[in-house]
């Protein structure tokens, strides 16, 4: 009876040890997905996020990266490299024609055809405002029209890297338009290298002359006329297929990042993550400099 109690208490030994263990498995586990960036550490309403130390390389927050999807109007950061790499001559002035009529999805554009506007305009208001046929006039009148255009962003996403990533069309009006979130961190900051893209992408509005009258644009971003925040590039985008997206150049805990985020669900809520990550982020400083402390 003895000798079976003693095995009953050898047992009930072995199986706190293995608790305890467990424990200290999940407790480690848990801290450490916090450091490798836990996507579920903070509420997220974007399918796709990712957030780089621009400089380091570092993944902070990383929520399907790899997930490749439409891109919508984040088409247009390549359509303004292609642009500016060739050195075209950006005081031409250039007439909006019907063939910049959206007739994939019907949108509407306060361009009418007709219009005269310099190249560095359009560039201007398909960069700050998102306007589709601003985009499709800077391809159509690119020397070799628009799908030698279309085959030169092809060869630069190559070029950097961009392995996920395919083209179309110029606008991000077409759901072929796709790429995944670790290639957009690469066309970001590709683009943020061009001093035009990042005035433009961060500009809060602007105004020009078209068709004899003064159309006042602004930026597509709520969040560059928000003084709080320090943005050096944005691009936002939508379509159906892609949901609400936008990526960012921003300093955020004193620290230069790239965020993507990619098909979120709300008008408002690619803003709202924004706003999360950038709250989650200066938290973990807070933290990091109470324990250090």
């Amino acid at each position: 009876m003895q000798q079976q109690e003693r095995q009953i208490h050898r047992l009930e030994k072995i199986v706190a040890l293995c608790a305890l263990v467990a424990v200290l498995f999940l407790t480690v586990g848990f801290a450490q997905a916090d450091d490798k960036s836990d996507p579920h550490a903070v509420f997220l309403r974007s399918a796709v996020a990712l957030v780089k130390d621009a400089k380091t390389g570092e993944v902070i927050l990383d929520k399907n990266s790899d997930t490749v999807a439409p891109i919508a109007s984040i088409t247009k950061l390549m359509t303004a490299m292609v642009v500016l790499d060739r050195q075209l001559d950006l005081s031409q002035r250039i007439v909006v024609s019907s063939e910049d009529i959206d007739t994939m999805k019907g949108s509407r554009s306060r361009l009418r055809t007709g219009s005269v506007l310099t190249r560095k305009q359009l560039l201007l208001l398909a960069l700050m405002a998102s306007e589709n046929r601003a985009a499709a006039a800077l391809a159509r009148t690119y020397p070799g029209g628009t799908e030698k255009f279309v085959s030169i962003m092809n060869a630069k996403a190559q070029l950097l890297g961009m392995r996920s990533s395919r083209f179309v069309e110029p606008t991000g009006l077409s759901s072929e338009n796709v790429s995944n979130a670790n290639d957009l961190v690469r066309l970001v900051g590709a683009a943020a290298q061009y001093p035009l893209i990042r005035e433009y992408t961060t500009r809060e509005s602007a105004a020009v002359e078209a068709y004899g009258r003064m159309l006042s644009f602004r930026n597509t971003n709520t969040l560059v006329r928000n003084p709080d925040w320090d943005i050096k590039l944005s691009k936002t985008g939508y379509i159906s297929e892609a949901g609400r997206c936008l990526v960012m150049r921003t300093q955020v805990a004193k620290r230069d990042l790239i965020v993507v985020l990619l098909d979120s669900w709300g008008r408002y809520s690619r803003i709202g993550d924004a706003k999360r990550i950038r709250k989650w982020l200066e938290s973990k400083r807070g933290d990091a400099r109470d324990q250090s402390s």
